[in-house]
């Protein structure tokens, strides 16, 4: 079973449905939601359409052309980064993590250098605080860095043959 194709297509196939389920949310957020402002579906939840000139969830602004393109090219080194440890990664669970936090990342890039900002539309609030609109594409960072962090502090043991490598 080492070199079982489902295994080593799940990384690259997450990659790609995140990517699609990214672009898709992000297209009808900006079809049904720029004449509405917002639509309340819960309680705790709302749908909003925020452009975010900053890196995740709003941080770091960038009010200008320079900044755009600064985050747009410190987005594409960090993802050039994590292809070299994707490549020499050999354990499936930071692999995972890796193939998330590119689906990620390369989603938000596509937004910035399209429009000159990034589509965020899931507000989520409670008590009268609001945690900074975001995308599907944040959504699959933070996911990504869990299971990174989550991997480290368990000891991250088990190991992933890679196609073509041998241990």
């Amino acid at each position: 079973m080492r070199n079982d194709p489902a295994r080593r297509w799940l990384g690259p196939g997450v990659f790609l449905l995140i990517l699609v389920l990214d672009f898709l949310t992000k297209q009808w957020a900006l079809a049904s939601l720029a004449d509405r402002g917002f639509v309340e579906v819960t309680g705790f939840f709302n749908l909003v359409l925020v452009w975010n000139r900053g890196v995740s969830f709003g941080m770091f602004q960038a009010g200008s052309e320079a900044g755009r393109w600064l985050l747009v090219g410190v987005a594409l080194l960090v993802s050039a980064l994590l292809v070299v440890w994707l490549r020499r990664e050999r354990r499936k669970l930071p692999r995972l993590a890796i193939w998330l936090i590119l689906a990620g990342a390369l989603g938000n890039v596509v937004d910035r250098v399209r429009y000159g900002a990034v589509v965020d539309f899931l507000d989520f609030h409670a008590f009268g605080y609001h945690w900074p609109a975001f995308n599907v594409a944040d959504s699959a960072i933070v996911v990504g860095a869990a299971l990174l962090v989550g991997d480290s502090l368990l000891g991250g043991r088990e190991a992933l043959p890679v196609a073509g490598r041998q241990k």
